[in-house]
């Protein structure tokens, strides 16, 4: 799989899961690679995005390669979340949108039950910060800190 040539270096994006580590690269002439590493091994030391990484550059670029950007992402935290393990969250939203994710679409699959049963939110508690900013980006009302 390729993608157009860049005039840049490699780009090289992350993914640390919970049990694996995704590493994607794409070269300067388009070519897509990828690395997959254990995100806990006992027999690697280190960090494994770094360890992914090295082994990748290793194994497909020549030495002193220019790398254009790298990006990571998580699902530890994502996950965490989901799972409630882990440390109480609090949610903070703009003013007005405090129970935003509590009424949610309102999507009922029985709209004649008597007793409609929400799911748990993921988050212990809610503040609303004074700020607005408009779909454009441009900010209506500075954050209060």
């Amino acid at each position: 799989m390729t993608r157009p040539a860049s005039a840049g270096g490699w780009r090289l994006s992350i993914d640390r899961g919970g049990t694996f580590t995704d590493i994607v690269a794409s070269d300067p002439a388009g070519g897509i690679h990828a690395l997959k590493v254990l995100s806990r091994d006992p027999a690697h030391e280190g960090d494994p995005a770094v360890r992914g990484l090295g082994e990748l550059l290793r194994r497909h670029a020549p030495a002193g390669a220019h790398i254009e950007s790298v990006r990571l992402g998580t699902t530890v935290a994502t996950n965490a979340l989901l799972e409630r393990k882990g440390q109480p969250t609090l949610l903070v939203v703009t003013r007005g949108f405090r129970d935003a994710l509590r009424i949610g679409h309102q999507h009922r699959p029985d709209i004649f039950a008597r007793e409609i049963r929400l799911p748990a939110l993921l988050y212990a508690d809610a503040v609303e910060a004074h700020e607005r900013v408009a779909a454009d980006g441009a900010v209506l009302e500075p954050l209060d800190e």
